[in-house]
């Protein structure tokens, strides 16, 4: 008979794959990268390529230990390990915010959709129905689940394809013609150059670039339930820094020579934007579906990460034991449930500052996420340091360039910190994930730590 409170591994390579797409190509970049674009101007390009370098280090690293030993609770476990269980306490629960600050994001971004469609009515009402939706969809069996995240990501990854390649042929063709401005590569330097606003536009652009790969961590949660994880993993793990490359930095060169950087606005996606301009009213409405399919696919796979993070924190004694409930299905309602309930706070949010709200959301989320990632590749470090060095050859996945590219990678994440804290726009965000991990620390202390016996 099996064991009631046992994830079920439904998980195939493939449905890996695209949860992993599913968390990175979300909003952030239909609707963030008009933030990063105007910060940092065409060079946003670079931004993009070193934060994905970066990224990519992080999968690595978390590659390594997620093969060597799968757990549920990944890198918080690992951290726990490595670290120590208040380091582990600490990348858990920041994992559980950060996702939820996404989910955040990612439903304020549905509200801002669906206005194409329905102008005059509330955002805050779009949310409301996209939380109750999601939290239904998240109480199915994982190989649902699993099934309806593949399709989703499916439909953005055609689109995104579709529209590299439209973007192409507008510049090649000159569709653009009748419209206002030239298209095609010269897009890149001739509005006030290749880096409009210096060095200094593109770091601030990594608050929104990190932020756009927010979530690819995932991969490392899924380890518990996949079918096969030392051969799924590193091979889902190789393939997405080639697709984030291929997706962020091609659509975003297509974007930036079709269109001036300077002219790429933020009400809704600069990618619907970019059709409408061209007089293609269809491909915008097309364009509003694929971006909407993105946010619910986004939300979907958070809900789920934060899910399967609470659980296997539960188990670990750091979280509360209602937790590991799980359904017949093997999914751990109580956490869904849970993740449901915050969102509502979206909600409010939505209906309190409707305008400010993602900017707020999208930097607070890449403090966590951030800080997640810094975790990831300390436990990596560590782990790697206490090892002896005939057991590191055996290593089935090892991190590339070790020990300098890991040093680097985390040299960056500290840098990004460091980053939200100097504009005054993200500063917010640096105040609030100093509060989150003070409180945190606290009530570690208070609840969870249990007094030893001499």
């Amino acid at each position: 008979m099996q064991n009631i409170s046992q994830l079920k591994r439904g998980l195939s390579v493939r449905h890996i794959r695209f949860m992993a797409l599913g968390s990175a190509i979300g909003t952030g970049l239909f609707y963030g990268s008009a933030g990063a674009i105007k910060a940092a101007g065409p060079a946003v390009l670079l931004a993009y390529a070193i934060g994905g370098a970066a990224v990519f280090m992080v999968m690595r690293a978390l590659g390594e230990m997620a093969v060597h030993r799968s757990a549920p609770g990944s890198f918080s476990y690992y951290a726990t390990q490595y670290l120590g269980p208040l380091a582990g306490f600490l990348t858990g629960w920041t994992y559980v915010f950060e996702m939820l600050v996404v989910c955040l994001a990612d439903v304020t971004a549905f509200g801002i959709y669906m206005k194409l469609w329905f102008p005059h009515v509330d955002q805050w009402i779009w949310v409301l129905g996209i939380v109750f939706f999601i939290g239904a969809i998240n109480l199915c069996n994982v190989k649902v689940f699993g099934e309806m995240e593949f399709w989703l990501s499916i439909i953005k990854v055609v689109a995104i394809i579709a529209m590299i390649v439209g973007g192409f042929a507008i510049m090649m063709y000159g569709f653009g013609q009748e419209a206002e401005h030239v298209t095609g590569l010269s897009n890149l330097w001739e509005h006030g150059g290749f880096m409009p606003n210096g060095i200094a536009g593109v770091i601030a652009s990594f608050t929104v670039v990190m932020f756009a790969f927010g979530g690819i961590e995932v991969i490392g949660i899924t380890a518990s339930e996949a079918k096969n994880p030392e051969k799924s993993i590193p091979r889902a793990i190789n393939a997405v820094p080639f697709r984030i490359l291929l997706f962020y930095v091609l659509t975003l060169f297509v974007l930036m020579c079709i269109y001036p950087w300077n002219q790429v606005g933020q009400n809704g996606s600069p990618f619907v934007q970019i059709f409408s301009s061209l007089g293609i009213d269809s491909a915008a409405n097309i364009l509003n579906i694929v971006v909407i399919t993105a946010a619910i696919s986004a939300i979907n796979s958070d809900i789920f990460g934060a899910g399967r993070m609470m659980y296997g924190m539960a188990q670990e004694k750091q979280a509360p034991a209602s937790f590991t409930q799980l359904t017949k299905n093997g999914v751990p309602w109580v956490t869904v449930l849970a993740m449901s309930g915050v969102l509502l706070v979206g909600v409010l949010l939505n209906y309190l500052l409707p305008e400010k709200v993602f900017v707020i959301i999208a930097s607070i989320a890449t403090f966590a996420t951030v800080w997640v990632w810094l975790m990831i590749l300390l436990s990596q470090y560590v782990m790697r340091r206490k090892m002896p060095a005939e057991e590191a050859k055996q290593l089935e996945f090892p991190v590339p360039f070790w020990p300098v590219a890991p040093t680097l990678a985390i040299a960056f994440m500290g840098f990004v910190i460091a980053v939200l804290g100097y504009f005054p726009n993200t500063r917010i965000a640096l105040y609030v994930g100093i509060v989150w991990i003070v409180l945190l620390t606290i009530s570690y202390y208070l609840w969870v730590k249990k007094p030893s016996h001499g």
